[in-house]
C-alpha cells in the first residue's frame, strides 16, 4: 500500500485534503480552500482498490460525504460519487453471486463483517448515498442477513463463517455493527433495525469494557455506541452508560496503562488506537447529543 494508493479519509489523501478544505473554510482562507479542493478532486481511485472503509472505496466516499456536509451540498458531485457507488454495488453483487446475502465483500481473502474492513462499514457509507430502489433493498437485505446470523450471545462474527465469539470492538463485532444498525433505523425508519441496534448495544454494555483505550478496539470507541443510541432513542439510560464508560477511562485509564494492566495502543497518542481517541471522547461528553464517532458517523 504505497503512497498513491492510500485514498481514504482515515488512512489517505482524501482525509488530508477534506480536513484541510474544511479547516481553510473556517479560517476564511479562500486560496488554501481552493488548493485542498483541487487536490481532492485530482484523487484517482486505482481499479483494484478494495471496497472497505479503512483503505478502500467507501473510505473515499466517506470523505466526499464529509466535504458535502461541511462545505455544502454538491461540493463533490453526485455523479462523481455515483460512479464509485456503481463499482461497490457491482462488486458486492458479483461476490454474493445470488447467495443468501445480497452483497458480499472480501478484504485480504476474508469476508469481513465489521466496520473497518467489512459489511458494517460498507453498508454504513452506502446509506448516505443516493441509491436506486433495488440497491436500497440489497443494503437492507445484507443487514437482515447479518442480524439473522449473529451469534447466540447477540455479538456479531468478525467474518463470514467465523465461530469465534470474542471481539467486541468497533472494527470487529457488535460495536461497529450497532452504529450501522442505528443508522439504518434512522434512514429506513424500520422497527427491526432499531431493535437489532438496541440488542447489539446490550452486548457492548455487558462485554465492552475492554483492556484498551482507543476508539478502534477500545473503551472509547465502545462509549460512542451508547451516545449513538442515546441520540437515536432519547433514552437517558444510554447517556448514563456512556458516562459510566467515560468515567472509568477518566478515573483509571492512565493508572492502568502505567501499571501494564491496560494497553495504551501501539501508537499511544493516535486517534484510533491511543489516548487521542479518549481525549476526543471526553470533548464529546461535554455535549453528548452532538457526539459522533470520528470518521464514521457524519
Amino acid at each position: 500500500m504505497h503512497g498513491c494508493r492510500r485514498v481514504t479519509f482515515i488512512c489517505g489523501r482524501a482525509g488530508v485534503c477534506a480536513l484541510g478544505a474544511v479547516l481553510a473554510k473556517h479560517a476564511g482562507d479562500e486560496r488554501l480552500l481552493d488548493h485542498y479542493l483541487t487536490k481532492f478532486k485530482e484523487i484517482k481511485l486505482p481499479s483494484d482498490l478494495p471496497n472497505e472503509l479503512l483503505y478502500g472505496r467507501v473510505g473515499f466516499l466517506w470523505a466526499c460525504s464529509f466535504l458535502n456536509k461541511h462545505m455544502g451540498k454538491d461540493t463533490i458531485s453526485t455523479a462523481q460519487m455515483r460512479a464509485v457507488v456503481d463499482e461497490i454495488i457491482k462488486a458486492g453483487r458479483r461476490l454474493a453471486n445470488r447467495g443468501r446475502c445480497p452483497l458480499m465483500y472480501e478484504w485480504h481473502g476474508k469476508k469481513y463483517w465489521g466496520a473497518a474492513h467489512g459489511l458494517a462499514g460498507i453498508m454504513h457509507v452506502l446509506m448516505d448515498m443516493e441509491l436506486k430502489p433495488d440497491e436500497v433493498e440489497d443494503v437492507k437485505g445484507t443487514l437482515r442477513y447479518m442480524i439473522k446470523n449473529r451469534f447466540p450471545s447477540g455479538n456479531y462474527p468478525s467474518s463470514e463463517g467465523s465461530e469465534s465469539d470474542r471481539l467486541v470492538h468497533w472494527c470487529h463485532g457488535a460495536p461497529g455493527v450497532t452504529l450501522t444498525l442505528a443508522k439504518a433505523a434512522e434512514v429506513f425508519g424500520e422497527k427491526e433495525f432499531l431493535q437489532a441496534a438496541v440488542d447489539a448495544g446490550e452486548v457492548v454494555w455487558k462485554r465492552g469494557l475492554l483492556k484498551r483505550v482507543g476508539i478502534c478496539h477500545g473503551i472509547s470507541g465502545n462509549t460512542y455506541v451508547f451516545l449513538s443510541l442515546y441520540r437515536l432513542t432519547g433514552n437517558v439510560e444510554y447517556l448514563y452508560r456512556a458516562k459510566a464508560f467515560a468515567c472509568f477511562l477518566y478515573d483509571r485509564a492512565q493508572k492502568l496503562i502505567a501499571e501494564g494492566k491496560m494497553h495504551g495502543g501501539d501508537r499511544p497518542y493516535s486517534l484510533f488506537e491511543g489516548i487521542g481517541g479518549m481525549t476526543h471522547l471526553f470533548l464529546d461528553m461535554i455535549e453528548p447529543s452532538e457526539a459522533r464517532f470520528p470518521a464514521y458517523e457524519l
